[in-house]
């Protein structure tokens, strides 16, 4: 019987490989791979922290990321996640509170410039001077770049306590509900969170530029 040469046989898990190859992971399958990692490491803590606070005074992008992550990794310890960015983020809040008294002309001019939201500014100092406390508070539950409104509330000398307050109760409304609703749901979140996460992640980036849009036309009438 003749043979047949080896450089013809193929084997039928090749076949499958070749009629099917692997999808090229997404960026965010990738980002969410990354940060999913430190849900078990102390490390991962940290960054939460100096992310939350770096967010809330000059860094683009927002802790939730890393927050829902960390939680759907372990839903036990979600309301100590959303502890650890509520306080990074208040004292984020702070430090561009700090900018916008102190040093606006050197460092908070650029951030401004940055965000092309100098009209911005303008406009949510009118509107601290019409809803005061209230338009401070939900700066800091929204979507909207709170770091503007951190640094406008300095510039604008927003009462401090009246600013801290709304940053405690509006911080911790926002992260707290996305912490508590993971808690919730439990172990199996991770599966779904998995499952949709490109679909939940461009919902996320439109929730966001909606938040800056709109940041943009607020108060439109001062």
């Amino acid at each position: 019987m003749e043979e047949k040469p080896d450089d013809q046989f193929q084997h039928p898990l090749e076949d499958d490989a070749k009629a099917a190859p692997e999808k090229k992971p997404s960026f965010w399958r990738k980002l969410y791979d990354w940060t999913i990692q430190w849900a078990e490491k102390p490390q991962g803590v940290w960054a939460l922290f100096v992310l939350s606070f770096a967010e809330a005074s000059f860094f683009p992008i927002p802790p939730d990321v890393l927050l829902i992550a960390l939680c759907a990794g372990a839903p036990k310890r979600s309301f100590f996640f959303a502890l650890v960015c509520t306080a990074g983020s208040v004292l984020g809040g702070i430090a561009g509170y700090g900018i916008g008294v102190g040093l606006f002309d050197t460092i908070g001019q650029r951030i401004v410039d940055f965000y092309h939201a100098q009209d911005t500014m303008d406009k949510i100092t009118g509107w601290y001077d019409e809803y005061g406390f209230w338009g401070n508070l939900l700066a800091a539950i929204t979507p909207i770049p709170y770091k503007v409104f951190t640094i406008t509330s300095g510039v604008a000398d927003f009462n401090f306590v009246s600013f801290l307050l709304a940053s405690v109760v509006g911080r911790s409304f926002r992260f707290f509900l996305v912490g508590g609703l993971i808690f919730k749901l439990g172990p199996s979140v991770r599966p779904w969170i998995e499952k949709h996460l490109d679909t939940l992640a461009w919902i996320f980036l439109v929730v966001l530029v909606f938040g800056i849009v709109a940041i943009k036309f607020m108060g439109g009438g001062h």
